[in-house]
């Protein structure tokens, strides 16, 4: 049977199949993967049925069996002793006319395993002449409550959900003479695990004539920051208020350096024109981004917080310190963070005498009656926030959004020879907006590259990367600064191992980018990085001991199979764990939970049209976003850098920000002028 590629289907939504690589041979722990069967209630030669069969087969899963059960007695017989046979791990019911999306029984059985769920759900397309719209079930993982999700794109048949043969025996079977046998099923599963995948599983095309009603409307929601979409953070809270938007809410990006000069940062609280814009915008929620680079406090939250819920995501620790953006070993937040802070020099800056009152003033307002919501983007960050933050702050989990459309494995010998890399031998990299930055553990990130350092091994360093021939590494590629998501993935997709030595990261994006293109990651197991990478799924977590990332990285770069096992395992669970739709999804658990907008009333999430084209699989697909960080520095802004390293380190004294602070204020006259 050929492979099913849309052809003569109108309004098919997907591109030729995506080629994401091999499914590896068995599961990330050695067992083989589930036993899946699909059965399709209908007779031969029910109309659609060729087109579902060729979806099936199309899957690239093994062990599967497609079952066409035509409804009456012998069906009831075939479907219990199906039931009954242990060797039968999870079943999915898949109508005639329906269709399996690229990838679906991988995703969906790979998340069955890692979560240890009884029931998988992913996104459902509705089409017709064209993309009419995406849904998924919206309840949160955890105990399935029982109440069917209907579905106002279409009535729910259950096509994308995997359910356990175990859970449906114990629910005392499945009626497949039933018009909808999973909906009729669903409340019996009450109780049991549910999980999710944030990509499209199900193809459903619409009855004729069907025009589906208006989506629902969202929230009005501003979306805050210090300096817009550029850098580490600022591209995460761009990635997430698309994830909104995708979802129905409207977002507006405001951001605080169009009326704020960063050197003014460190005695700047007021911004009117921007506080005005938020108070009078007619907005139900304040999405709050990282905010240090231009203010040191969080004045301008606490009074926006009489006007509208506001939310802050903990991009970084900087919300609950005295002025760091990550403690790291300092243990003087926990006793109150004062004038002995041990890097007041070092960026966010702020003077020693003002570090204790601005500490004070922050905890306030975090377990006061206006206190925000803190948004976390792991589990390590999760526990961390609420184990430091003052009793009574709100902590709720989220997931970053990534776009696992231009974040896909690509042709590793096409793009090396596109990027003038070596075609052989093993390309390890590494990459971060300034990519030896000491908060990311760049001594002991070079010193590990030097020993596995050898021929046939080579290095990509992505990112600022002022003096490379100071790394004294052989085979060095330095790619500079990459500013857009499409140009990024061609250098992960052309590289094997991607390795970070850094300990302090919320989530760590780059692992997660890394792992949507293919790679596995060597990392400690530290900070976010413990929810970044999946250790023995999408890479390898060490302990925090001298050598041990040498000695995993050194394993990895002796491996290929396993190099390959471990890429091919990151993309499939990150592409449902970490796409857009995944966020939406988690973000919209949080504002069912805390109040902010009801339950969906027909138990289902419902994305706009263009939600589809965030993943890879899409005839038409978003193509990633572009100036994403700053370009190359001229050579004399490089030197200047250097040689204000080797006078002042990377840290700034107290008088030299206030003589910037000065010249920024004698500057603003000429710059209001312009």
């Amino acid at each position: 049977m050929r492979e099913h590629d849309g052809h003569g289907v109108a309004g098919w939504p997907f591109g030729p199949r995506a080629k994401d690589g091999a499914v590896p041979a068995t599961l990330p722990d050695g067992r083989p993967w589930p036993n899946l069967h699909v059965l399709t209630p209908s007779p031969p030669g029910t109309p659609g049925l060729a087109g579902t069969d060729a979806s099936v087969a199309g899957q690239d899963y093994r062990p599967l069996q497609h079952h066409h059960v035509p409804p009456g007695p012998e069906a009831t017989a075939r479907v219990a002793a199906l039931l009954s046979d242990p060797s039968v791990d999870f079943v999915l019911v898949l109508r005639a006319g329906d269709l399996l999306a690229p990838g679906a029984l991988t995703s969906l059985a790979l998340e069955a395993s890692l979560a240890a769920a009884d029931v998988v759900t992913g996104l459902r397309v509705v089409f017709g002449e064209t993309v009419l719209g995406l849904d998924a079930v919206a309840q949160a993982p955890g105990p399935l409550d029982g109440r069917v999700p209907a579905g106002r794109l279409g009535p729910f048949t259950g096509g994308e959900c995997l359910l356990s043969r175990a859970a449906i025996h114990a629910a005392g079977g499945l009626d497949l003479a039933d018009p909808s046998p999973v909906g009729a099923l669903w409340p019996r599963l009450a109780g049991l695990r549910l999980a999710r995948v944030g990509r499209p599983v199900l193809l459903q095309r619409a009855p004729e004539g069907h025009v589906p009603p208006p989506h629902p409307a969202g929230l009005a929601i501003a979306a805050l920051t210090d300096q817009g979409a550029g850098g580490g953070a600022g591209i995460a809270h761009r990635r997430l208020a698309e994830a909104l938007a995708l979802s129905g809410h409207r977002v507006t990006g405001l951001r605080l350096f169009d009326e704020a000069v960063p050197a003014r940062a460190e005695w700047q609280d007021r911004f009117p024109r921007t506080e005005a814009a938020i108070r009078d915008g007619g907005h139900d929620l304040l999405l709050v981004g990282n905010i240090h680079g231009a203010t040191r406090r969080l004045g301008l939250l606490a009074r926006l917080a009489a006007h509208l819920p506001v939310a802050v995501v903990m991009h970084d620790l900087f919300p609950i310190t005295g002025r760091c953006a990550f403690p790291c070993d300092c243990t003087r937040l926990a006793t109150g963070c004062d004038a002995g802070c041990p890097t007041p020099t070092q960026y966010p800056y702020l003077a020693p005498s003002r570090i204790a009152g601005v500490h004070a003033e922050k905890r306030a307002y975090l377990a006061g009656p206006g206190g925000p919501l803190l948004l976390t983007n792991s589990a390590w960050t999760h526990e961390y926030t609420r184990a430091n933050a003052p009793a009574g702050t709100a902590v709720a989990r989220i997931d970053l959004a990534f776009p696992t459309g231009a974040f896909r494995p690509g042709d590793r010998t096409a793009l090396r020879r596109h990027l003038g890399l070596p075609v052989d031998g093993v390309l390890v990299m590494f990459a971060a907006v300034i990519a030896d930055a000491p908060g990311k553990g760049f001594a002991d990130l070079v010193a590990t590259l030097r020993r596995v350092a050898r021929p046939g091994v080579g290095f990509v360093a992505v990112g600022r990367l002022d003096d490379p021939d100071a790394l004294g590494l052989p085979d060095l590629f330095a790619a500079g600064p990459v500013g857009d998501e499409a140009g990024l993935a061609a250098w992960y997709g052309a590289c094997d191992i991607y390795l970070t030595a850094s300990l302090n990261e919320t989530l760590g994006q780059t692992p997660v980018e890394a792992g949507l293109c293919g790679l596995p990651t060597v990392a400690y197991r530290a900070s976010g990085l413990t929810s970044a990478v999946i250790d023995g799924v999408s890479g390898v977590l060490v302990p925090q001991e001298p050598g041990s990332l040498a000695a995993a990285l050194a394993g990895l770069i002796a491996d290929e199979a396993r190099r390959r096992r471990l890429g091919a395992q990151a993309r499939i669970a990150f592409e449902g764990r970490f796409s857009h739709a995944a966020a939406a999804l988690r973000f919209n658990d949080v504002l069912v939970a805390r109040g902010l907008i009801p339950a969906p009333a027909d138990g289902r999430l419902r994305f706009t049209p263009a939600m589809l084209g965030r993943f890879a699989f899409a005839r038409v697909r978003h193509p990633g976003e572009t100036g994403t960080v700053p370009g190359p520095s001229p050579a004399p802004i490089r030197l200047l850098r250097r040689a204000k390293r080797a006078v002042f380190g990377r840290d700034l004294p107290l008088w030299i920000r206030r003589v910037l602070y000065v010249g920024s204020l004698l500057a603003s006259p000429s710059r209001r002028a312009r």
